[in-house]
């Protein structure tokens, strides 16, 4: 299961890569790594997206 989703109010890119649930979060700079406790990795979080992607990009990613 994949599902991208766009936070405008916090300029956060969402990438759902699994169903599992989250257990903990390793801060990568403009990225956060999300994970479950086996280590699968389950979210990835980008901020400040609009400073990576245009507006017309990023509208096209989220359909």
């Amino acid at each position: 299961m994949k599902k991208i989703r766009y936070s405008q109010d916090v300029d956060a890119m969402l990438i759902e890569i699994s169903d599992s649930p989250i257990a903990y979060a390793e801060d990568e700079g403009q990225m956060i790594l999300h994970y479950s406790s086996s280590g699968e990795l389950v979210l990835i979080e980008i901020l400040d997206v609009k400073q990576f992607i245009s507006l017309e990009s990023l509208s096209e990613a989220i359909k």
